[in-house]
């Protein structure tokens, strides 16, 4: 007997309850752009924004306001201190330092953890400088290596649940084609991949690539708002956010995917010359993979928050990270993803009912939905 974690299927209505989903969301993602207007833009880290990471060993446990305070003299711009490991004795120290040398940084740390920690042996273990345009290539590769994922999903659902694979590849090549021309204007990557997906989107819509649709909006509010509550939080945006990032992308696939399935499983079983309601049809759907949607979203959780209390300052940011985006991309695929697909398909639906449901043409059968 499979465990579950609802006994009993659920009857709720969330299509009904969809608008006091997009209110929730654009209430959060404005939230999350005004503190990111206010603070100036995005916090980078010494990844994106070029600086130095040291990593000290001292011979006893210290605290990391004590290290802070050892460096407070020198005016080290974004100076940011982890602990890791559990013995208090070693940290990575962060910081901002487009104009100095390796030379002169090891100088001026060794110098001022000596006056401060006399009796405190402190070691300078490993020292890695990254420059201003290191960092922005780093920053251009991850917005970039973002926007691939999404037409590769693009790819995968249209097939997968529409049967229509090339037309879907030869979108994504054409796509991916626009990014490489892209790079050849003055925009700022973040207003490329903004555009790229506003077309993207555009032109799943006119090609009634609808679960490929319901897909990237649900990723895209995924990131989106996880990115705005990491600036309210004040977290820096590093390799390790980034990397969060893309795990939580493929996470919130499988979970859309789940539900996707389910739909088009019901949408297959419907009777010659008898359609439900497309709304009913996707509430049933969604009722009917909610356990496995719980389930799936309090193990992940588990492990999430476990790294995030107990794996230490290196970690944090990236269980932080995740442990938000198992919310929120459980939200989107529940209040999210399936009122998009709703929007897309209930024409064609309707337009079918009106025929005779032996005129419909099912997704995965004939290739269109």
């Amino acid at each position: 007997m499979s465990f579950q974690f609802l006994q009993k299927e659920t009857r709720i209505d969330f299509i009904g309850l969809r608008r006091y989903a997009y209110v929730l969301s654009v209430v959060v993602f404005l939230i999350g752009a005004a503190s990111i207007f206010m603070n100036g833009g995005l916090r980078y880290g010494v990844d994106f924004a070029g600086g130095a990471a040291v990593q000290l060993q001292f011979a006893n446990p210290v605290a990391d306001e004590n290290i802070k305070g050892a460096f407070a003299s020198l005016n080290l711009p974004g100076l940011a201190v982890q602990q890791y490991g559990e013995d208090g004795r070693s940290y990575l120290v962060r910081f901002s330092a487009p104009d100095m040398s390796g030379e002169a940084i090891r100088a001026e740390l060794g110098t001022a953890l000596q006056q401060k920690f006399a009796g405190n042996t402190a070691t300078i273990e490993r020292m890695e400088m990254v420059g201003p345009k290191v960092g922005a290539d780093l920053r251009n590769a991850a917005l970039q290596a973002m926007y691939i994922a999404v037409l590769l999903i693009t790819v995968y659902i249209s097939g997968r649940f529409e049967q229509r694979w090339v037309i879907a590849a030869v979108m994504a090549v054409i796509l991916g084609g626009a990014m490489f021309l892209m790079n050849f204007t003055p925009l700022e990557m973040t207003i490329r991949v903004f555009i790229l997906l506003l077309i993207t989107a555009a032109i799943c819509w006119k090609l009634k690539l609808n679960y490929a649709l319901g897909a990237i909006v649900g990723l895209v509010h995924d990131v989106v708002i996880t990115v705005g509550i990491l600036s309210v939080l004040g977290k820096e945006f590093d390799l390790n956010v980034i990397a969060a990032l893309l795990t939580l992308v493929g996470y919130s696939l499988n979970d859309k995917i789940i539900v996707f399935d389910r739909i088009r499983e019901n949408l297959r079983r419907q009777k010659a010359g008898h359609l439900d309601p497309l709304t009913s049809i996707i509430n049933m759907s969604v009722n009917q993979t909610l356990s496995r949607t719980i389930m799936t979203g309090l193990t992940t959780l588990l492990a999430s928050v476990s790294l995030m209390v107990l794996g230490g300052g290196t970690i944090h940011d990236f269980a932080l990270t995740m442990t938000m985006g198992v919310f929120i991309g459980t939200y989107s695929s529940i209040f999210i993803c399936n009122p998009v697909l709703l929007l897309g398909t209930t024409e064609q639906y309707i337009m079918a009912e009106k025929a005779g449901s032996e005129k419909y043409e099912r997704p995965g059968e004939h290739g269109v939905v």
